[in-house]
């Protein structure tokens, strides 16, 4: 018996030691992060702040003349600023310390253009000061914006700028405690007021800055930060080449070192670049980085929140969204409370991982032992991982849960400090026995988060279809979240055909046509209603799950554009005028001047008495203030019909309605005759008519 344990023991230590000898741990596939790139990616969500002179000016960039006297904020509050980003989820912020207009935020001893010759406490402020107190104070990290370019300074695109703006540096990373990241803007060069020359002044922005002893300077002074930079010298973080709020659904976290870099690279990286430059989703919670009060009905509400969310966390890059600070120096109420039912929104999207009740198996483990096991999957560390044997690049990890459970949400993150290698996945689902696949897709990175239509199944089956070596996943979540419902998007296009959207992908729509509010006893929406003149819609989106409703859509549409044509301008583009969606806009051309007209064939005698402008919503430029309308029979002989002013188109840039006497008319003519910037853009996304 004694010699049988013994063999047995032998045996047994051999066998486990032969196991161990072929599971070598996994080795860096191509270029890996920094331990300060891990640490930022780990944040995933802080904002930016933009506040300055042009606050006060109303314009997204100062020219470098403003003075100083008009930065004077009643109530600046940087405790409030920090309060709203912790409520708003977020983990750090990044202040603009100085813009372009080279005005600075605290009292540098460098330049006389900064708040100390500011009326805000007699001169004696410091914004950055204040608000890295109040970082400390709500546990948040700390940032700095700096921009290269300087529209005040004399000497901007000499050598001795350079000095100067390294000068700054110093001063912002020495005196306010750690910094976390360091953003240089890519806009440079144009022009200013530099010192008084009021010019034009353009830089190479490869060379100039010399970026390399720039950066060599921040490591010194924060070895712990990361670089944000767009001048065409690498950096540790890229931009996403828009500020849209999205990247690629494809993202690598690599680009080449040398050369320049095409936009289709920064919105989905290089899948066999040589530098890890993650991607950061750079984007605004209202359309302008500075407080423009017109905007205060245009911030970005919760589901579109969470769509920003969605196509940048979930896809591989930490989501910077920048709150304007107002006139009074606080952020609006409405950016506050908007976001703060964004951070509980997310917070109970992702509240029960449905994986932690359930039971992980791979189809391949990578030396068949508990290192490297399934289980390492879903144990919610980031540490851990499971891997497949070298040379094993497609294999699948199986979730069985304890019963059938329903699921909305699929998440995934990768080991990847050993580098990024899925290029393909696929999920699927077993649902009533049989396989079905939910969603096909490229990259992982850092976190990949996809939505779907409900699902109920007892299992999910996540399957690496394609890697550049063994797949190492450390994370799998799987979620049920609540559905976020809104008001649905109706629209009627220029033949009377009515389309309904919900913001969210599996909510039913119920609607009316005789004014009275929806239920869902009312008309389910199934495709293009079809409609030949004035028609009142109304909608609403309602959960089957949670059995809720959410705000009723409304819009009254009156005669269809069928026939409508655009007379006397060649530009395909400004039938974008009359195809009745609100997303497109057609902007006059730079070189006409005011005043400028836009004319429109009915295609009938109709009997008008009134008409509708929509100005462009992409963009709060070109927005007519001061017009005249015309009726014509034979687009010779005119009649005006109304005249006037759009008095509170800045401030709400929406419909603008105005009625007249009834007029017979198969022509109409808008004429701009002012904008509200006093300059000479005119754009237009939508005219109508109302008629009898």
């Amino acid at each position: 018996m004694l010699r049988k344990t013994f063999y047995t023991t032998l045996i047994s230590a051999c066998l486990t030691t032969g196991a161990m000898a072929q599971t070598k741990a996994p080795q860096p596939v191509g270029p890996v992060p920094t331990e300060n790139q891990l640490r930022w990616q780990n944040l995933e969500y802080y904002t930016f702040i933009h506040y300055s002179v042009n606050t006060y000016t109303d314009q997204e960039w100062g020219n470098g003349a403003e003075d100083p006297k008009i930065f004077n904020p009643t109530n600046l509050d940087c405790d409030q600023w920090a309060r709203v980003v912790k409520e708003a989820g977020m983990k750090g912020i990044i202040i603009t310390a100085k813009h372009h207009s080279g005005f600075c935020l605290w009292p540098s001893k460098y330049t006389e253009y900064s708040v100390k010759n500011s009326p805000w406490k007699n001169g004696k402020g410091d914004i950055v000061g204040d608000l890295a107190k109040a970082c400390k104070k709500y546990d948040l990290k700390l940032g700095i914006y700096l921009s290269p370019w300087d529209r005040n300074r004399a000497d901007y695109g000499k050598p001795e700028y350079i000095t100067y703006f390294r000068n700054q540096l110093r001063e912002l990373l020495t005196n306010y405690g750690e910094i976390y990241e360091v953003w240089f803007d890519g806009a440079n060069g144009g022009s200013g007021y530099y010192g008084g020359a009021n010019e034009t002044r353009r830089i190479d922005r490869k060379t100039y800055y010399d970026w390399q002893n720039t950066y060599k300077l921040v490591r010194e002074l924060q070895p712990k930060a990361v670089i944000w930079n767009d001048n065409g010298d690498r950096a540790d973080l890229r931009w996403v080449g828009t500020e849209s709020g999205y990247v690629g659904e494809t993202n690598w976290s690599l680009l080449n070192s040398k050369g320049d870099v095409p936009e289709n690279e920064l919105r989905f990286g290089v899948e066999n670049g040589d530098w890890w430059v993650p991607g950061e989703v750079n984007t605004s919670v209202r359309p302008g980085w500075f407080y423009h009060f017109y905007e205060d009905s245009r911030v970005k509400s919760l589901p579109v929140l969470m769509n920003t969310y969605y196509n940048s966390v979930g896809r591989n890059a930490p989501l910077l969204l920048n709150f304007p600070i107002d006139r009074r120096g606080l952020i609006h109420e409405t950016d506050a409370k908007n976001t703060a039912a964004f951070a509980k929104a997310v917070k109970e999207a992702f509240a029960v991982n449905l994986v932690t009740a359930a039971k992980a198996s791979a189809s391949n483990v990578r030396g068949n032992v508990k290192l490297y096991s399934a289980a390492n999957a879903i144990d919610a560390s980031k540490e851990s991982y499971w891997a497949t044997n070298d040379g094993v690049n497609n294999a699948s990890l199986t979730i069985t849960f304890s019963k059938p459970t329903s699921f909305n949400n699929f998440m995934a993150q990768e080991y990847i400090r050993l580098g990024q290698r899925v290029k393909k996945f696929k999920v699927e689902a077993l649902v009533e026995g049989q396989w079905k696949e939910i969603i096909n897709q490229t990259t992982i990175g850092y976190k990949r988060i996809l939505r779907f239509p409900t699902v109920k199944a007892t299992q999910v089956r996540f399957t690496i279809l394609d890697a550049k070596a063994s797949p190492l996943i450390s994370n799998i979540g799987i979620y049920n979240a609540p559905q976020i419902l809104a008001a649905p998007h109706i629209v009627r296009n220029a033949a009377g055909a009515i389309n309904i959207t919900a913001e969210d992908n599996e909510s039913v729509i119920y609607y009316t046509r005789d004014g009275s509010n929806p239920t869902r006893l009312s008309s389910k929406y199934s495709g293009p209603i079809e409609t030949t003149g004035k028609t009142m819609i109304k909608a609403i989106a309602y959960d089957a799950n949670s059995m809720k409703y959410g705000p009723v859509a409304e819009e009254k549409f009156d005669i269809i554009h069928k026939e409508w044509k655009i007379v006397g301008i060649s530009d395909a583009k400004a039938n974008d005028v009359i195809d009745g969606s609100s997303t497109t806009a057609w902007y006059q051309p730079r070189d006409k001047k005011l005043p400028s007209e836009i004319v429109i064939d009915l295609g009938k005698t109709e009997n008008l008495t009134g008409f509708k402008y929509l100005p462009g919503q992409g963009r709060s430029t070109g927005l007519i203030s001061k017009y005249k309308f015309y009726v014509s029979n034979d687009n010779v002989q005119w009649k005006v019909a109304n005249e006037g002013e759009f008095s509170n188109i800045q401030n709400n840039p929406l419909w603008q309605v105005k009625s007249f006497p009834l007029t017979k008319g198969r022509y109409i003519k808008l004429q701009a005759l002012g904008n509200t910037q006093n300059n000479d853009a005119v754009g237009y996304a939508e005219i109508d008519v109302v008629t009898e």
